[in-house]
């Protein structure tokens, strides 16, 4: 399947345009190509709305562009077309309402776990008080009491990325964004913290937009699945998830789900 999707593709089911929590208005994104030789289209005319408390999972080959979807909604670049809004507002760079994690650990290694997780809040002069409460409550919530005094090189890779989740969440972001969180870790420990994940999600009720190569992994986490393409990068499809959580990767129903979605993807 190939080409661009049309635009009732790209605005999920039950959503109009405009009112999402997040919302991708025409969005596209060009770089200058190498050795002078034009332009790369990394996305073009992206619409995409996400609703408040929805989980999304952007899922597609590399080179489709869900990175840079995901830099463009953090505030990291700016489109070259189109607007990249939450709650209204015209995202114009990084705040504190969006928490990122990255694939890299981006973790400070001078920092123990407690310092790591606190260091946001130090930042923008959260009284020590209100820090001790914050990082405590980050720390139960996310597993890592046990560690508080480890530096990451101390941690393991699994350990490592509860920190970093525990870093953004200690901001109390309105938005997580995930950029491809678990996929230097092991199937065992990847499977374990998705299940944290959703866990952690389903108590704080962030709109999480989770980037991923992996169709289990955006079965298993997403409302929806955005099924992004190449050539140019953009939103081929907007698949529902309709199956109940915790999902069952074993089931008749998620692996007609899978089916569907590989139908989609390739």
């Amino acid at each position: 399947m190939s080409g661009s999707a049309s635009s009732t593709q790209t605005i999920g089911a039950g959503l109009e345009p405009g009112t999402g929590m997040i919302s991708c208005r025409g969005v596209g994104m060009r770089f200058p190509a190498p050795h002078g030789r034009g332009e790369f289209v990394a996305l073009d005319g992206v619409e995409l709305e996400i609703g408040r408390d929805e989980f999304i999972t952007l899922l597609g080959p590399s080179g489709c562009g869900k990175s840079t979807l995901l830099s463009l909604i953090a505030g990291f670049q700016q489109p070259t077309t189109g607007t990249v809004a939450v709650d209204g507002a015209a995202v114009e760079g990084p705040s504190p309402e969006k928490g990122v994690v990255f694939q890299e650990y981006a973790l400070f290694p001078w920092l123990r776990v407690d310092g790591n997780v606190r260091y946001g809040l130090r930042e923008r002069g959260v009284p020590k008080g209100e820090q001790d409460r914050i990082v405590a409550e980050m720390l139960e919530l996310t597993g890592l009491s046990h560690v508080v005094d480890h530096y990451p090189a101390q941690l393991s890779g699994g350990l490592k990325q509860r920190v970093a989740l525990a870093r953004a969440l200690a901001n109390d972001p309105k938005i997580l964004l995930l950029d491809e969180p678990f996929g230097a870790l092991d199937e065992q420990r990847r499977i374990l913290l998705q299940d944290e994940l959703l866990r952690i999600w389903q108590q704080t009720k962030k709109t999480a937009v989770f980037v991923t190569h992996s169709i289990e992994e955006a079965i298993v986490l997403g409302d929806r699945i955005v099924v992004m393409q190449t050539d140019p990068g953009g939103i081929r499809e907007v698949i529902p998830v309709e199956l109940p959580r915790p999902r069952d990767r074993a089931s008749d129903e998620f692996n007609a789900m899978r089916r569907r979605v590989r139908e989609v993807l390739f």
